[in-house]
């Protein structure tokens, strides 16, 4: 007996076991996407993700050379109709203590990576798939004198480039679009007094939800003349 064919159409979520690439993972399941879930220190969260969602799970360290080869061997064959980049890193270090170290584990993950990963898979995308990179929303505005991010926001502006970058050059064929979430999900260092300073900068004065930036991430896949933007998903913080 031939078995039924698979019709949903296909997204990669990378960094989907937590946080953003969860909420992301959980919105393109419910609009009938067929989700493969990329993890690395979170695999177990995204394995049992992908069991609820009725998707598959993969490996893959993104930060090495050789991690987005990995994971684009990894997927099980079939055209791919989206790819979300969600997977990355965030530290504060003051510009002065910011080793050679702290500036290739930005630049690997937040650039190297999305680039390796979108050229292994662009066969794949070919014709009519869609790129999605989550970015960040500080990238719109100046940083603060204590924001201590030199080493990570050029990284995160550089993806913003590559997204409009790839936009003009994949076109008519793939398009490519950011999300650049603003006070979303804090990180786990960051304590009462980090909060309430950063919700102070923010127009909307609260904090968003993982959901909000999933729901644009939906929106970039479904909008088939929507490509080269960045959507920012903050609150009004690169505005106000």
């Amino acid at each position: 007996m031939n078995e039924p064919k698979e019709d949903r159409p296909t997204a990669l979520v990378t960094g989907a076991g937590v946080r953003v690439g969860r909420a992301i993972a959980e919105e393109l399941a419910s609009a009938g996407y067929r989700v493969w879930l990329h993890a690395w220190r979170s695999f177990d969260a995204a394995e049992a993700l992908a069991d609820r969602l009725g998707g598959s799970a993969f490996a893959a360290d993104l930060s090495q050379v050789n991690g987005p080869a990995t994971l684009a061997a990894a997927l099980p064959a079939g055209p791919l109709r989206l790819l979300v980049f969600s997977a990355g890193i965030y530290s504060r270090r003051r510009f002065v203590n910011v080793d050679v170290d702290d500036l290739e584990k930005m630049w690997a993950m937040h650039v190297r990576a999305p680039f390796l990963l979108t050229q292994a898979l662009l066969p794949r995308l070919r014709p009519g798939g869609s790129v999605v990179f989550v970015t960040d929303a500080s990238v719109a505005r100046r940083s603060r004198r204590d924001d201590a991010i030199s080493h990570y926001l050029p990284s995160k502006a550089a993806l913003e480039s590559l997204a409009r970058t790839l936009a003009v050059e994949l076109a008519p064929e793939v398009r490519v679009n950011a999300v650049a979430p603003g006070a979303v999900v804090f990180a786990d260092f960051e304590d009462a007094e980090d909060r309430a300073a950063a919700l102070a900068r923010v127009p909307l004065g609260r904090e968003g939800d993982p959901r909000d930036v999933a729901r644009a991430v939906r929106f970039c896949a479904e909008s088939p003349y929507v490509t080269g933007q960045v959507i920012q998903v903050d609150g009004g913080l690169s505005v106000g």
